[in-house]
């Protein structure tokens, strides 16, 4: 789809700092990685760079706990500090210096990306360091100190937007976002992630629909390990464009972890970049159709971080800019020595895994002995009469 308007991009070098250490999976070189592939191939040209500010104290506590940003400010200050009841300090979620800095900065950057959007200064706006989807107003959670995320539909909701979607492609359970909007009609989630019977955080099933008051603005699709691009896009295609054209949001918002890859360590999906970036393609298409291309994007998962992350990410960027990259390029070869030089591994040669991602459509009819089909209508069942529509293909 050729873009009318323009795209900016929130990043600077502050966002790396948001660092769990070199032993834990999301290395902040996964986000160095993507935006020096993105600069290399030519789609930072593209784009309006826009420096990330630090979120203000004021403005994390619209959605956190001031118990958790004073915890996270003196774990960050005092050496050896924990607090487990706040999710500090855990396996997870490992104290570092200056942590509370570096998230608000990670928070920061997504509020303005946000207010690109409503302001209408930028079309689409992104933050590849932002989707941190899983902390909670209490604790943080699962890689997530504060929820960017949530903080940004906060201020879009105190700017008088109506009407916010959110969907989260991760490969987890968007359960964050999704606790923090239980209850508001105004906010649509939608999560499509590995079933929590086998993967953190263990929630996100399909009968779980939003709050009194809420029914419908929560929608699970909790998919079998070892989906891949043709079930994955098949669950997508019969779930999130039907609930999104009814919903009718004045702003789409989506997290892109890309921890559904068939290479990523820590899940079970199966999924290729080809198959990734049909789903960004997908989502693009429908912030114009559904929200008049008002379209904040924002990372998330994803800990294989050099086969994957950085190609994925590229592909997004570049569809956000309206321009998006052939799958069949090479990588740049100053990029892969890069890699080489500062990971000491080897690059992968191209932006695809060589796949040609295809799908069945639902209005075909579905399988009831096959269990992507199953939870596919288990989703469409519970949630399509919430918003008037008919769960049947």
């Amino acid at each position: 789809m050729e873009c009318v308007g323009p795209t900016s991009v929130v990043f600077d070098q502050t966002l790396t700092e948001y660092n769990f250490g070199p032993t834990h999976p999301m290395s902040p070189v996964r986000v160095d990685l993507t935006m020096r592939l993105a600069e290399e191939l030519g789609v930072l040209e593209l784009v309006k760079r826009v420096d990330a500010p630090v979120a203000t104290d004021e403005q994390i506590a619209t959605v956190h706990d001031r118990g958790l940003i004073d915890a996270v400010t003196r774990a960050g200050a005092t050496p050896g500090f924990e607090d487990a009841s706040r999710g500090l300090g855990t396996e997870d979620d490992p104290v570092f210096a200056d942590m509370h800095l570096a998230s608000a900065h990670v928070v920061g950057a997504t509020l303005e990306a946000f207010r690109q959007v409503w302001s209408g200064e930028s079309l689409h706006s992104v933050n590849i360091a932002g989707g941190l989807h899983h902390a909670m107003p209490e604790k943080a959670s699962g890689f997530c100190i504060y929820n960017d995320v949530a903080v940004g539909i906060k201020q879009l909701l105190a700017d008088g937007a109506e009407r916010v979607a959110y969907v989260d492609i991760d490969v987890h359970h968007g359960d964050g976002v999704e606790k923090i909007f239980w209850d508001d009609p105004r906010v649509l989630t939608v999560s499509l992630h590995e079933t929590g019977q086998m993967l953190f955080p263990g929630t996100g099933f399909p009968s779980d629909t939003g709050g009194p008051g809420a029914e419908g603005t929560a929608v699970n699709v909790a998919l079998p390990p070892g989906t891949s691009d043709a079930g994955w896009l098949r669950a997508f295609h019969a779930v999130v464009p039907p609930v999104l054209r009814e919903f009718a949001p004045e702003v789409l918002v989506t997290q892109h972890g890309c921890d559904s890859h068939m290479n990523d360590p820590l899940a079970h999906m199966m999924l290729s970049i080809d198959g990734q970036r049909a789903a960004y393609l997908a989502l693009h298409e429908l912030a114009h159709e559904v929200a008049g291309g008002r379209w904040v994007v924002t990372g998330g998962g994803g800990y294989s971080i050099v086969d994957v992350v950085p190609r994925a990410w590229a592909h997004l960027l570049a569809i956000a800019a309206g321009r998006p990259l052939d799958p069949a390029l090479p990588t740049p070869p100053r990029w892969r020595a890069y890699v080489t030089d500062v990971v000491g591994a080897t690059a992968p040669h191209r932006m695809t895994d060589g796949r040609t991602p295809a799908y069945r459509d639902w209005s075909a009819g579905y399988d009831p002995e096959t269990w992507l089909d199953r939870a596919i209508n288990a989703t469409r069942t519970e949630v399509f009469p919430l918003h008037g529509l008919d769960p049947l293909p």
